[in-house]
This record gives structure tokens, C-alpha cells and sequence, in this order.
């Protein structure tokens, strides 16, 4: 029976096609003498070609039901022949791979198929839709379900009783492949909360580097602007807020000394974030030479205020330094008056150095007519870097 199933082609509907290895010679010996080959032989009322690679029409070419070309014994160095399967309605080809996640929104979108309208821009107590939970739970897939409904009805920006979006939510929450996928669906980036926070401004604050990066990510893909230099209610652009905190950490880091412990672990870790957060923001645009709205300082003010060695190189390194290192604020003070005026900070003595070698004048002064080494104050390290000043030359740019 096995036999006679490779024998026997569905397309005659049982209709023996070769009965013996005679008739295959005869047929060998009429298509060398009209120089003919198998490939251009045809069967009528047969989609299939004679012979054909088993791998263009099954995946499973092991099984001997779907085996399309099968070699006589004494045949096979001469002909291939092509049977087609028993029922060429039936589908053998494999289904795409799904990811664990398309699957997720496939299950949320026969769960939530009867969602009206109405039920999407619903508000709690607070104010929050179905998609503002399911963003703060940090459910990916119900939240791209709901945000893509929202988007189609044009509501995807809604926000709740903090002034915050959904995307918003997101950026607070580091949820940063749901801000990745609220993105791609069209959220406003250039949007501010109850507290003057574009969510720029909320990435600096916490350190949240992930959802700062996908920011970036869909920005260099979609090609939308967004505002580098917006201003909190302090008049702070996210570049200053994340210098800020930054400094924060530094000066926390100071106050606990030197033993390891758990908090100076996770303190060493903010501080990574932060540093990784500015890095991101200087990539995306941020200016070195924006000023505060309350001060008029730099982000190198406020590094050279702590101290902060790690920022002001960073700053420093970069190609318009040159355009910042004498700026000076509405008081008249330069990074370099500003660094000078500290007090106890040990690493005063490196910021100062630094900020010469690269070119800060200590000549400069400030509206009280006042120069760096003036505003040094009376202690041994202070008496060190009150000789780095007056001493520029050399030592100092060496």
C-alpha cells in the first residue's frame, strides 16, 4: 500500500501515471532523441511541476506522506518525478514566531475587544484612566492595548489630577519600554506637569537613564523636535537639574566618608546614573551655555560651586568649552570666582587647577570688583589654592 501511494498521483484521481520502468526508458529514449529534458515535461490538470525541490512546497519532507520526489531504484541517476500530496487544500506552512509579548497584546486585545469610548477616557478619584494604572502597575501590554485605542480616538495625552500624561507616568515610574512604545504611538514629549517638569526635566532629577535614552532613541528615529532648553518654575533647564543633583549625591557622598556601606552603595550608584543622564542630554543637544533663569549660571557654575571634578571635566572636554570657562553670572562670578570661594571641600584645590589649565582667568571680577584669590577664605587649604591663583603660570597650566 505504500508503495502504490507513491505511485499514484491525486491529480488523475487514482489514474496510474507510470506503470513500470519500461515505460520511464521509452520515455527516456523519446527525450534524448528530441533533445527534450523531464524539467519542460507538464501534466495536464496538475498545478505541480513534475519535479520539484520537496523544500518550495512542505517543511517536512521526512515524512513519506509529503514526499513530492521520489526516486525509482533504476531510475534515479536518470529522472525525478513529482507527486503532489493527497489533499493540496491542506496548509503545512509553519506559523511566524510570536514574541512573548505580541502574544500579550494579542490576549489584552480580545479582553478589552468590547471597551467603548467612554470606558477609555473614564477618570477615578484621582483622575487617572485605565491606561494612567496600567502605566504606574507597569503592565507593557495592557498599557500599548489601551494607548493604542486612545491614540485612534486622539485622547492618548490625557492627563490625570498631577497635570501628567500617561507618558508622563511612564518617565516618573522608569517604565522605559512603556515610554518607548507610548512614543512610537505619538505622546507629546514637549509637555509639563503640575510642578513646571517637562519629563526631560523629571529624567535629570531621579537619574533615570533607561527612559532618558529611549527618549533620545525615538527622537533620532521619528525625526520630532524636542525642547533641550525648557525651564522649570525655577527657571532650571534639565541639563541644570540633573547638574544639581549630581552635585547632591557628591556632597551626601562627602558627608559619609569613606567606609563602604549599603547607602554609599546606592549613592555611588545614583551617581553613576546622574553622570549617564548628563552624558545623554549633552548628545541630545543640550547647550553649555544656557543660563539659569534666577542667577544666570552655567551648568559649569554649578559644577565649579561643589567642586565636582568628575562634571567639570566632562564640561571642559567638550569642543565649546572655550565658550563657557569666562562666562560669567549676574553677579559678575566665573566658575573659577565660584570654585575659589569654597570652603573644607577637598577636591577645591583639583577644581581650581583644572578650570586654569583650561583657561579660566583669575584676573577676572566679579561686580563687587573682586578677584578669585579675594575670595579665597582663610584656612591651610585655602592658603594652597590662594598660591595656585597667583602662581597661574607654570605650575598650574603644566
Amino acid at each position: 500500500q505504500l508503495k502504490d501511494m507513491y505511485l499514484f498521483s491525486p491529480c488523475d484521481q487514482g489514474e496510474n501515471m507510470f506503470c513500470d520502468t519500461e515505460m520511464l526508458e521509452d520515455i527516456g529514449d523519446v527525450l534524448s532523441k528530441e533533445r527534450l529534458s523531464i524539467e519542460s515535461v507538464t501534466v495536464r490538470g496538475c498545478p505541480v511541476p513534475v519535479c520539484s525541490r520537496p523544500q518550495d512546497l512542505y517543511t517536512d519532507a521526512e515524512s513519506p506522506i509529503y514526499t513530492v520526489c521520489h526516486l525509482l531504484p533504476s531510475m534515479e541517476n536518470m529522472y525525478t518525478y513529482s507527486i503532489p500530496p493527497r489533499a493540496p487544500s491542506f496548509n503545512m506552512t509553519a506559523a511566524p514566531p510570536v514574541s512573548f509579548f505580541e502574544w500579550q497584546i494579542k490576549y489584552e486585545e480580545e479582553k478589552l475587544a468590547a471597551l467603548s469610548y467612554v470606558e477609555l477616557t473614564t477618570r477615578d478619584g484621582d483622575g487617572d484612566t485605565f491606561l494612567h494604572i496600567a502605566v504606574a502597575q507597569g503592565r507593557r501590554a495592557l498599557a500599548y492595548v489601551l494607548g493604542r485605542k486612545m491614540a485612534a480616538i486622539g485622547m492618548l495625552d490625557m492627563k490625570e489630577h498631577n497635570n501628567q500624561s500617561a507618558f508622563q507616568v511612564s518617565v516618573a515610574a522608569d517604565q522605559h519600554l512603556i515610554a518607548q512604545d507610548l512614543l512610537l504611538l505619538g505622546a507629546e514629549i514637549n509637555t509639563m506637569d503640575c510642578w513646571g517638569r517637562s519629563p526631560l526635566h523629571v529624567c535629570a532629577e531621579k537619574g533615570h537613564t533607561s527612559t532618558l535614552q529611549a527618549i533620545q532613541k525615538s527622537i533620532q528615529t521619528s525625526g520630532r523636535q524636542v525642547n533641550m532648553e525648557v525651564v522649570n518654575y525655577d527657571g532650571l533647564t534639565p541639563l541644570h537639574v540633573a547638574v544639581l543633583s549630581h552635585n547632591a549625591v557628591v556632597q551626601e557622598l562627602c558627608c559619609h566618608g569613606t567606609p563602604p556601606s549599603a547607602q554609599n552603595l546606592a549613592l555611588l550608584q545614583k551617581r553613576k546614573l546622574l553622570g549617564e543622564c548628563i552624558s545623554t542630554l549633552l548628545l541630545m543637544g543640550a547647550s553649555l551655555e544656557m543660563k539659569d533663569r534666577k542667577s544666570g549660571r552655567t551648568a559649569l557654575h554649578m559644577a565649579a560651586e561643589e567642586a565636582n571634578v568628575e562634571l567639570l571635566r566632562l564640561f571642559l572636554d567638550q569642543t565649546n568649552y572655550f565658550s563657557i570657562i569666562n562666562a560669567k553670572a549676574y553677579s559678575g562670578n566665573t566658575a573659577l570666582h565660584m570654585a575659589s570661594a569654597l570652603q573644607g571641600r577637598q577636591a577645591q584645590v583639583d577644581a581650581v587647577r583644572l578650570l586654569l589649565r583650561r583657561g579660566a582667568d583669575p584676573s577676572a571680577k566679579n561686580l563687587e570688583n573682586e578677584q578669585p584669590a579675594q575670595l579665597v577664605p582663610d584656612s591651610p587649604l585655602g592658603d594652597q589654592v590662594r598660591r595656585i591663583l597667583k602662581g597661574k603660570g607654570a605650575q598650574s597650566r603644566s
